[in-house]
């Protein structure tokens, strides 16, 4: 895949040259009631404002201008291994859906501008949900479906919804969650009081309903139906909140990102085809969650601006019923890109290290992999390669950013892979590296990961109702840039590498050192599954480096002996500068449940510093799982 055959160069000096422009042009691609009187407006918001004037409906652009032309198409394909089910909905059927639903909010007092809470596990309702929502010019936010009931208080508190939209469980692998007695603990612990919930009776379990606050969300829909009620889009203006959606806070209170209606159809229309290069029509699968910003952009909103297929998977990698259902799902609804996190892939190649099971299906359409939400090792990289003989797309962005920042431009054709690298920036996004004095440093030098200002159309401009914390927590620390809060540096041709967070970087006397480096070291191993580094205090170099590994089924050697190993490959590797002495084998990693290693709360532990099990964790016994670990290695305070 030589350079010489993308456009990429030529775009991003394109837009360089004349961003408004640029972005000028992408916006032709959405319908509009009302253009823009100002493409961008410096002078608007707290960093400028793309669209300013214009009027628009997200919900249109996603479902309605596409009945005429693809009515029969399927917009959504619905694969819950967990219950057996699939379904089908194409764009019409999706119109009807939504703007039914629609109509039953407006009957509830939902009017433009009022917040909706969705706590609502991977089912079709939720993605009605929230274009429904959009529809009207409501504002949603999306609660992962599952989280605990004072995480959900604090994001009530926070959005002061007008109702909440929930469902009488979810399923996670095995195991059926009941969320009403969560949804009823959160409304109880919180201030903000809803006045209404609407609740979707799944058939796994019912749940019974608070007289006058509670409605049952089949029979309101289906009286709406019978009276031939549906709810008309409703303009916005460009600028307004389309969603609000909630990402983990230093302080412990979350930040609400907002996404602004205008900007972020403009950036997800451009991504779908010149960035993962899919056309109208085709099946692209985001092995996501709604509750997460890849559920938001490439299951919910940008497949479907763009009149693709989107795939709504409830299931897992691995277990639902076996670590070959991603290659079962590709080949029964003929997907021709996934996009999952990383992790995903080191749980299939942990069960199934050969891929046998791949070789039951038919992947003839399946053409790119994308991996992001966390750094994909290179050894994970090239297994996927190997068995997939598809290229293999490491990219890179943020909750914030909505969008990708970095990534290897399949539309655009395809630059030269470095396994490690995410490889070089979308337009919209120019970077930097600076050191601790805000410098630029030079090429291969590692530093804070920075984004000039002003951030491209999709970004978020704002924390909900928290302009000044917004510029603290990401404009404050560097003026001019926004604070990606990753570590990494710039290589001569460009390429970017984040290595980490910021708070990733470890300090071995007096050597700023990446942990994802020395995971990189670790994941090559041939035993390794996956594993996780952390900086541990120690009184004399500051910190030194402690290694969780993961090994794969069926490896019958002693773990001391694979330990030892490691230690010598990072030596080998790194050199003895990283002082990385200590790999401790476990059985499995804590992690979020969109599969983000909970690296900060090992290393609490290993400090003996206090913590608190995070609302995000998949499963909080691993934790003590690592605490003994770490104790029998004399850790742990």
């Amino acid at each position: 895949m030589p350079s010489a055959q993308s456009r990429y160069h030529e775009v991003y000096a394109g837009w360089q040259s004349d961003p408004v422009r640029f972005w000028e042009e992408a916006a032709r691609e959405i319908d509009w009631i009302k253009p823009a009187e100002k493409v961008f407006d410096p002078q608007a918001g707290i960093y400028g404002r793309w669209f300013v004037g214009a009027e628009c409906n997200t919900c249109y652009n996603v479902v309605d201008r596409h009945v005429a032309t693809r009515g029969d198409q399927a917009a959504i394909i619905y694969d819950s291994p967990v219950t057996n089910t699939k379904r089908s909905i194409t764009y019409a059927e999706l119109q009807d859906e939504v703007a039914t639903l629609a109509a039953v909010l407006q009957d509830m007092g939902v009017a433009k501008g009022d917040r909706v809470v969705i706590y609502m596990p991977m089912i079709p309702e939720t993605s009605f949900a929230m274009l429904a929502c959009a529809r009207i010019g409501a504002i949603h936010s999306v609660v992962f479906g599952g989280f605990a009931a004072k995480e959900l208080a604090t994001r009530i508190d926070d959005a002061k919804p007008k109702i909440i939209l929930s469902a009488s469980c979810g399923i996670e692998g095995a195991r059926v969650i009941p969320y009403k007695p969560l949804l009823d603990e959160a409304i109880a612990l919180s201030s903000s009081k809803p006045e209404a919930c609407l609740v979707f009776q799944r058939p796994q379990l019912a749940c019974a309903l608070n007289e006058g606050c509670d409605r049952d969300w089949t029979s309101a829909v289906e009286a709406a139906r019978a009276e031939g009620r549906k709810a008309e889009c409703v303009p916005v203006a460009a600028t307004d909140p389309l969603y609000v959606l909630y990402t983990s806070g230093t302080t412990g209170i979350p930040k609400g990102v907002v996404r602004d209606n205008g900007g972020h159809m403009v950036a997800l229309k451009w991504s779908i085809g010149h960035f993962f290069g899919v056309k109208p029509g085709e099946v692209f699968w985001a092995a996501s969650d709604v509750g997460w910003v890849v559920g938001h952009s490439y299951i919910v909103y940008g497949l479907l601006l763009h009149g693709c297929t989107a795939i709504l998977y409830e299931g897992k990698p691995v277990g639902t019923p076996d670590a070959g259902v991603y290659w079962r799902v590709i080949s029964d609804h003929g997907v021709v890109t996934l996009f999952t996190a990383p992790t995903a892939f080191r749980a299939i190649k942990k069960e199934d290290p050969k891929a046998e099971l791949l070789k039951k299906y038919d992947l003839s359409s399946f053409r790119a992999l994308f991996l992001a939400g966390e750094r994909a090792d290179p050894d994970t990289v090239k297994w996927a390669e190997d068995i997939l003989q598809v290229p293999v797309i490491d990219h890179w962005w943020q909750t914030e950013t909505g969008w990708p920042v970095a990534g290897n431009p399949l539309g655009l054709g395809a630059l030269p892979v470095k396994h490690g690298s995410p490889t070089v920036p979308m337009p919209g996004y120019t970077l930097d590296v600076l050191d601790e004095g805000g410098r630029s440093v030079g090429p291969n030098t590692m530093g804070a990961i920075v984004i000039k200002l002003p951030l491209p159309p999709g970004a978020l401009p704002t924390l909900w109702q928290a302009d000044q914390r917004f510029r603290q927590s990401y404009l404050s620390v560097y003026p001019g840039y926004y604070n990606t809060s990753d570590a990494g540096y710039l290589d001569e041709d460009g390429y970017i590498w984040v290595m980490g967070r910021t708070d990733d970087i470890i300090n071995v006397a007096g050597h700023r050192l990446s942990t994802g480096g020395m995971e990189e070291v670790l994941a090559s191993h041939p035993a390794v599954a996956e594993c996780a580094v952390i900086g541990v205090k120690d009184a004399l170099k500051g910190e030194v480096p402690c290694g969780f590994v993961v090994l794969k089924s069926g490896i019958d050697r002693l773990p001391e002996e694979i330990e030892a190993e490691l230690v010598g490959l990072v030596r080998e590797k790194i050199g003895p500068v990283a002082a990385f002495k200590l790999a401790i084998t476990v059985a499995r990693l804590p992690k979020t449940r969109s599969g983000k290693i909970l690296r900060g709360t090992m290393k609490k532990i290993a400090d003996g510093d206090a913590w608190s099990t995070p609302a995000t964790i998949d499963d909080p016994m691993i934790l003590t799982e690592i605490g003994d670990a770490l104790k029998a290695r004399g850790l742990a305070g």
